[in-house]
């Protein structure tokens, strides 16, 4: 091994944006069999966040549980076992006796801790192995040689334990895979055979450098990664596992791809929360492993519900562009998009949100909305009798239209709201209102 660093400068200069460097390598897609999503909200996730109640913990495990499906989609769920604190969290959540998620934990690498995973029944835990140089030089202060020995001796406690070890792969990224990746995961799966105990690897892509485009090079290239891993050191689908972050908004086309490319696992968290900008968000995940496998089994409303709870019982008001949960994701300000969903949703929805997501379509009246936007927020808000619409020609839907363009001739730059619109609508379509509740 070297005794020099390895810091990519081509590709990581550090006074410039990262560069992609393409070596023009392609490689075949492999999507596995099973693919399936693990679940770090109560670990990384709360790295970026207020803490949550034990409580809140168990609240959030119902709907993980819940997200999971009959097949079991969302397959573990990890744990800090710190404070007794976490470990209440843990106890209260084994008490659900849910076989999905499986409950993991995640612990220093230090051999002592294995005694408090053991103690609690936990069956598997994560082991942070930084295996880039800017990590194992210049914060380890120690060699590749140095820092592969520390981490196989901690594997080899675990084993030892009767525990499954999962190797977090820090900043693989920015990793020499030929000269550290490889050779460290060969002697993992070595160990796996040597004690016929799964041995499984988390590709933690740290800084959110990781990406899918034919032809990059590597340690960049997630197909390359994913492709070589597998043909160097025969490890199985099943225990490769990507773990991505949103530095430079490629973090759910990253996780895609390490599906596509061959890896079973995709980490993630509700809402996406985790370090910096975020990790891999587990609703998009959800919908994306339905559009790749067409299994339809999994309850999307309850995304909706979670995403409620967020803003209810933690007073996180989810960014309102933010797709599937966001306030505004499948509601239109746009009149000539109005004019559309009035005739046919489907022109301008990307699917029944209504009734996967319990989320119907919305408009948002302002002077840009039109008779269309008007027209719309009349059908989807007052009882029209025969379950007929009305049309944006109608001469009540063309007074509110003309009442909406006045209230912004004085510089206006707030949407309407239902309560404003709903006393428009009683003075212009007063036929339509009188049977309404004030």
């Amino acid at each position: 091994m070297t005794a020099q660093p390895e810091f990519y400068r081509d590709q990581f200069p550090y006074s410039t944006p990262p560069r992609i460097v393409w070596d023009g390598t392609t490689v075949p897609t492999a999507l596995p069999e099973d693919i399936f999503i693990t679940d770090t909200t109560f670990r990384d996730g709360q790295q970026a966040r207020p803490p949550y109640t034990v409580k809140q913990i168990a609240d959030l495990f119902d709907f993980l549980h819940r997200l999971s499906g009959p097949r079991g989609i969302i397959r573990q769920s990890e744990f800090f076992l710190y404070s007794q604190k976490d470990r209440d969290a843990v106890y209260a959540c084994m008490e659900k006796g849910y076989e999905f998620p499986e409950i993991t934990a995640w612990i220093r690498a230090v051999k002592q801790d294995f005694a408090l995973v053991k103690e609690m029944g936990i069956k598997e835990t994560g082991i942070l192995t930084s295996i880039s140089d800017y990590h194992i030089f210049l914060k380890l202060g120690l060699t590749r040689e140095e820092a592969m020995n520390q981490y196989l001796g901690i594997v080899e406690a675990a084993l030892e334990a009767g525990i499954r070890p999962r190797c977090h792969l820090e900043d693989v990224t920015r990793a020499d895979v030929p000269g550290m990746v490889i050779p460290f995961v060969q002697k993992l799966m070595e160990l796996s055979r040597q004690s016929s105990i799964p041995v499984k690897v988390r590709l933690c892509d740290t800084m959110g450098l990781g990406v899918s485009y034919p032809g990059a090079a590597l340690p960049r290239s997630v197909p390359a990664l994913i492709h070589t891993l597998r043909s160097e050191t025969g490890i199985d689908s099943s225990m490769l596992e990507w773990h991505g972050h949103n530095d430079f908004y490629k973090v759910l086309t990253n996780a895609a791809s390490a599906w596509l490319y061959g890896a079973g696992g995709v980490n993630g968290t509700l809402l996406g929360f985790g370090e910096r900008t975020g990790n891999t968000p587990i609703e998009a995940m959800l919908i994306e492993y339905m559009g790749m496998t067409g299994d339809t089994d999994v309850d999307l409303t309850v995304i909706t519900e979670m995403a409620e709870y967020f803003g209810r019982e933690l007073q996180y008001e989810v960014p309102p562009m933010t797709p599937f949960v966001g306030k505004q994701f499948n509601v239109t300000a746009a009149g000539i998009h109005a004019d559309g969903l009035v005739k046919n949703e489907e022109i301008y929805n990307i699917f029944d949100t209504g009734k996967l997501l319990n989320r119907p379509l919305g408009v948002q009246v302002t002077d840009k909305a039109g008779a269309a936007g008007v027209a719309f927020w009349v059908n989807a808000h007052l009882p029209i009798p025969g379950g007929e619409t009305i049309d944006k020609r109608h001469p009540g839907i063309q007074k509110m239209t003309a009442w909406v363009a006045e209230q912004y001739s004085d510089g206006r730059t707030t949407s309407l709201s239902d309560a404003e619109l709903m006393e428009a609508a009683r003075e212009f379509l007063p036929e339509y209102t009188k049977m309404l509740k004030v």
